[in-house]
């Protein structure tokens, strides 16, 4: 059966080179360990903007920009093709990798910042693009509102993959809409952790029919930078964990076959069968005998939202 990676390690927070850097190495050494899809946690290059859930709105304001600079500055500019070292070392190792980032839309000049997920096929092409729908809270201080021109599932030689970022796992027709392209692998990159996440994910498996893999933020105090604004404010030194990862696979049916991996950096190995997703909509298809589109229907607006529209 097919292989697949989760990887729960910590970025170099804050810096896109090096984060690219620890992202190449890490994809080929789980594709040396026989790894042919390798998932990457919400927003791993340069890092989740975990400080936006300590900062003030009002008065820590200067704070806030000054650690947004370091952000946007690192950030990914897909038309530049700023993940082309990712691209290289999934075509190289040859396996489908799926990665989180900080993306900053460059367009004429524009320095809007996304949550953004990318699927690279084992040629290094990117074969989807999907803005987060909706930040979280305080997220939006920090990214723009995703479109649905990504709410796409995807052929990859381990299964058909579709992917949500986060509490987008909480939309119930942003999953359908994955759902209804006969998804067998549904993916979760997330910043969220605990009992609660893990009992969505189980949900997302008996629902969907499919396998989910829940790829987790596991940062230590240690990971940041030691030059961040006002570190020792907002992380004490005696502070250690600030997000403890709990990435987990679960099959269909909502077994879980690997972790949570708790308070770890390390990466998560599990084995996917996608006909097993096939055979478990057998009594109970959301998109399929069960629909109903008689009763009900969904349409989905798939085009890449812009504030500006020029004539040709």
């Amino acid at each position: 059966m097919p292989k697949i990676a989760v990887i729960q390690h910590a970025p170099r927070v804050l810096d896109r080179a090096a984060t690219i850097d620890r992202a190449q190495q890490l994809i080929a050494g789980a594709a040396a360990d026989g790894a042919q899809l390798i998932v990457f946690p919400e927003a791993f290059v340069p890092g989740y903007p975990a400080w936006v859930w300590r900062l003030r709105p009002g008065s820590d304001w200067d704070l806030s920009e000054r650690i947004h600079q370091r952000l946007l500055d690192n950030a990914v500019d897909l038309a530049r093709d700023e993940l082309a070292g990712v691209r290289a070392a999934a075509a190289e190792a040859e396996v489908t990798v799926v990665i989180g980032i900080n993306e900053r839309d460059g367009t004429l000049g524009r320095s809007t910042l996304y949550n953004s997920l990318v699927v690279i096929g084992p040629d290094g092409k990117l074969l989807n693009h999907h803005r987060k729908l909706m930040p979280t809270n305080p997220e939006r201080m920090v990214w723009g509102f995703g479109d649905g021109a990504g709410l796409r599932a995807v052929d990859t030689p381990v299964g058909r993959i579709g992917a949500l970022l986060c509490w987008e796992n909480y939309m119930p027709l942003a999953r359908f809409a994955l759902y209804a392209q006969g998804i067998d692998i549904h993916i979760a990159p997330t910043y969220d952790s605990g009992a609660g996440w893990t009992g969505t994910m189980q949900h997302i498996a008996r629902e969907g029919g499919c396998w989910v893999i829940s790829a987790g933020v596991a940062l230590r105090n240690r990971d940041l930078p030691q030059d961040l604004p006002q570190r020792d404010g907002l992380y004490p030194p005696e502070e250690d964990w600030i997000n403890p990862g709990d990435s987990l696979v679960v099959a269909p049916g909502g077994e879980i076959v690997a972790g949570p991996l708790h308070e770890q950096q390390d990466i998560l190995y599990a084995e996917v069968d996608a006909e097993r997703a096939a055979l478990a909509r057998r009594t109970f298809d959301v998109a399929g005998h069960y629909a109903r589109p008689d009763v009900f229907t969904l349409q989905v607006n798939r085009r890449r939202q812009s504030p500006i529209e020029f004539e040709t």
